[in-house]
């Protein structure tokens, strides 16, 4: 049987920021991660049951089922930003709850990777808002790495994804080099062979920042932010899986190509 690869989460794992494939479906990380993978496995079997917007509640009810049916050899797991953005954050809830995603998987022998939340506060005025509760729900990361056996990157602070160029012009996701880069990144944790250090630094003067691209930031991204969380909408409303079904990457350049039926 190939090597089962399946992605759960939230828009970082969808891979919202990145540039699309030609059908306009979001790239990201964890495809990237996928052709990595066929360096050492061959062709993989991925999935992606991530969706834009979700809290971790709402990954275990609607993508934790699906993705332990798939009998995966590894899950990666974007969970609890879109919990520490609410208003309110229950932590000791959050932290059950992400225990529980883990589990179930660490149960069934799968391997389990999370991705800490890098320091913001460089990239946008938000960063400084939630950095509390970031290194709050980061502090949960490593408590569940070092009680489940949970691999992470062990730390994503004083790191390329601190430069304002990893990021998306919405500051919120990550933008096409900074998806590369954590796809190299989680590649590494795996122990992938690559020479490339995806953690070095980027060359080059960061672009200015003018009342012109704050003001646009603002209109753009910041009000639509809030006025979807004034009316208790989320961008995952009314959408679905990009990949709900298990489908064969052949290589680092190429995209899913066929899709089978769930595990033999």
């Amino acid at each position: 049987m190939s090597y089962r690869y399946i992605a759960i989460g939230d828009s970082l794992s969808e891979g919202v920021g990145d540039l699309p494939w030609p059908d306009g479906t979001p790239r990201g990380w964890t495809d990237r991660l996928a052709g990595l993978l066929t360096v050492q496995h061959g062709p993989v079997e991925y999935a992606n049951l991530a969706v834009r917007g979700y809290k971790t509640d709402q990954v275990r009810e609607h993508q934790l089922d699906q993705a332990l049916s798939l009998a995966p050899d590894l899950v990666t797991i974007t969970a609890g930003m879109n919990d520490i953005l609410r208003p309110r954050v229950d932590f000791d809830a959050l932290q059950v709850s992400l225990a529980g995603l883990v589990t179930a998987f660490r149960e069934s022998g799968t391997d389990v990777m999370f991705v800490p939340i890098p320091d913001l506060k460089g990239v946008s005025p938000a960063g400084r808002l939630i950095d509390v509760r970031r290194r709050r729900l980061n502090a949960i990361y490593r408590q569940l790495s070092d009680q489940l056996g949970v691999l992470s990157l062990a730390s994503t602070e004083g790191t390329v994804f601190e430069d304002p160029r990893a990021w998306a012009v919405d500051r919120l996701h990550l933008s096409q080099l900074g998806h590369e880069r954590l796809a190299l990144g989680a590649a590494d944790v795996l122990g992938l062979a690559g020479t490339f250090d995806w953690n070095a630094a980027l060359e080059g003067t960061l672009p200015p920042r003018t009342f012109r691209t704050e003001s646009q930031w603002w209109w753009f991204y910041v009000l639509p932010w809030v006025n979807r969380r004034i009316r208790g909408r989320s961008s995952g409303d009314g959408r679905v899986a990009k990949l709900p079904k298990l489908s064969i990457v052949e290589s680092a350049e190429t995209r899913w190509v066929t899709t089978t039926e769930g595990p033999a």
